[in-house]
């Protein structure tokens, strides 16, 4: 999930503390100025090295004066985002057996989006990126949007250190972060395919923010609960209205409708059938459809739903 095509609410941070813990570590630090500049994001770092020991009463100290968003490198070079004293990082590396064993009868997503290796897929909110891993695990290549340069360099730099573990290799490499607008996105995307200047796009995947509230069942207040990384997502944007989501659906499904007509191979067996373009939305369970529009289909558990839109 992310902060993609939200309300007004919505919160853009162009200055950001980055707070080290040890001289030795202005190597990654100059490291981490250069993924800004490369992705040219909109984010300028104010590095500071900091003396106090980060132990959750000075992570609440911090959060509570500082003015500006604020990263933190820890003595492991791993960097997280300071949000509410809590402090939120893509954590990647946690998801190993997950997307190890990630297959159709684990995961709801695989089974709504029946993408192959050769597929390309739109993950048009990343958020921290774990439902990009998911689907990058099929061996599908995986574009990432995300809106916000903070999430954005938070994903780059987890990319980047995933790559220097031989295992992660093959799937990093099949991931591609971009900072920027789902729809901005679609439409510069949908220009270029006009005039042949882009390959198919198989899927598009949606998992706009939506009320806190849309968790639990309004009449039993039974569901999921929200975790820290959908915590810290909801101080940057509020959900989008029906305009937008409207706008994001039609976008999106515009999108795959260019290649509905090419075959794929879903199984992995040689046999190819006609491709189905789709556009796949993650909900809370009880969440309202998005855009009001009803799904061809919808996979869910006790938790999460996702609805699918075929072109």
């Amino acid at each position: 999930m992310s902060a993609q095509l939200t309300a007004n609410k919505a919160v853009s941070f162009s200055q950001c503390k980055l707070l080290y813990t040890n001289a030795a570590q202005l190597p990654q630090v100059e490291c981490l100025q250069a993924l800004v500049s490369q992705h040219g994001l909109s984010l300028s770092l104010s590095a500071e090295l900091i003396t106090v020991k980060l132990n959750q009463k000075n992570r609440e100290l911090l959060s509570a004066e500082s003015t500006q968003p604020i990263l933190l490198l820890n003595d492991k070079n791993k960097l997280s985002w300071l949000s509410g004293g809590l402090s939120v990082a893509p954590e990647w590396d946690k998801l190993q057996r997950r997307v190890v064993s990630a297959g159709r009868k684990t995961e709801l997503l695989l089974q709504a989006a029946k993408i192959a290796a050769d597929s390309h897929v739109i993950d048009a909110t990343a958020g921290f990126g774990h439902d990009s891993l998911i689907l990058a695990s099929t061996g599908a290549r995986v574009t990432m949007l995300e809106q916000q340069p903070l999430i954005a360099l938070l994903l780059l730099e987890e990319q980047q250190r995933m790559s220097m573990q031989p295992n992660w290799q093959k799937l990093m490499s099949r991931l591609h972060i971009i900072n920027t607008d789902a729809l901005s996105y679609f439409m510069n995307v949908q220009n270029m395919t006009a005039l042949d200047a882009t390959d198919d796009i198989d899927v598009v995947y949606l998992d706009p923010m939506f009320p806190e509230d849309s968790y639990q069942d309004s009449k039993t207040g039974k569901g999921a609960k929200v975790g820290k990384h959908m915590q810290a997502l909801h101080h940057l944007a509020s959900p989008p209205t029906l305009a937008q989501e409207q706008q994001l659906l039609q976008n999106a499904q515009a999108l795959v409708s260019s290649n509905v007509n090419d075959s794929i191979d879903v199984n992995g067996d040689g046999d190819k059938i006609k491709h189905q373009g789709r556009v796949i939305v993650k909900r809370p369970q009880h969440a309202p459809l998005l855009a009001n529009e009803t799904p061809d289909d919808s996979w869910q558990n006790g938790a999460v739903r996702f609805d699918g839109y075929f072109v």
